[in-house]
């Protein structure tokens, strides 16, 4: 791997870590090429009225791993979801969540990128797939990017 790849990832971990929403989830993630891996510490406060955690902390962490995913091959704009399809295998209440997303096919103006989230016993509970398009807003401009 060339070091502008590493500095790259990092810095893609470093924009993650930086956002606001990811102060109430706090995350750990791993890029690497065309790969990204999240994990979280579930907590009674994702969870919905039957006690278990709610449908948008499984996109969350899909989306956030197959976004990520394919961001990592683009070094220059900011990515965008521009759809994503979420499929809830199984509940879950307690441990860790974690999400792999990989990107399955890329253009000069898209990437397709899966994903799926394992329990702490590491079973899959849930799956989803994307679209992902390049933006306009440099990633040099986006909040955490460009700290080391």
């Amino acid at each position: 791997m060339t070091i502008a790849k590493s500095q790259h990832y990092q810095s893609l971990q470093n924009m993650y870590l930086a956002a606001p929403i990811n102060q109430l989830y706090q995350p750990t993630i791993a890029v690497t090429e065309g790969r990204a891996a999240i994990r979280i510490q579930l907590q009674e406060a994702y969870y919905h009225s039957a006690g278990a955690v709610h449908g948008s902390v499984y996109f969350k962490m899909l989306d956030d791993a197959a976004f990520f995913a394919a961001s990592s091959l683009e070094t220059e704009f900011f990515v965008l979801t521009a759809s994503f399809t979420t499929y809830l295998v199984r509940p879950v209440a307690t441990g860790t969540m974690r999400s792999e997303g990989r990107v399955v096919n890329q253009s000069k103006t898209q990437f397709i990128a899966e994903s799926i989230a394992y329990n702490a016993q590491n079973k899959v509970i849930a799956r989803g797939n994307g679209l992902f398009v390049r933006g306009r807003h440099p990633l040099k401009d986006a909040l955490g990017y460009g700290v080391r």
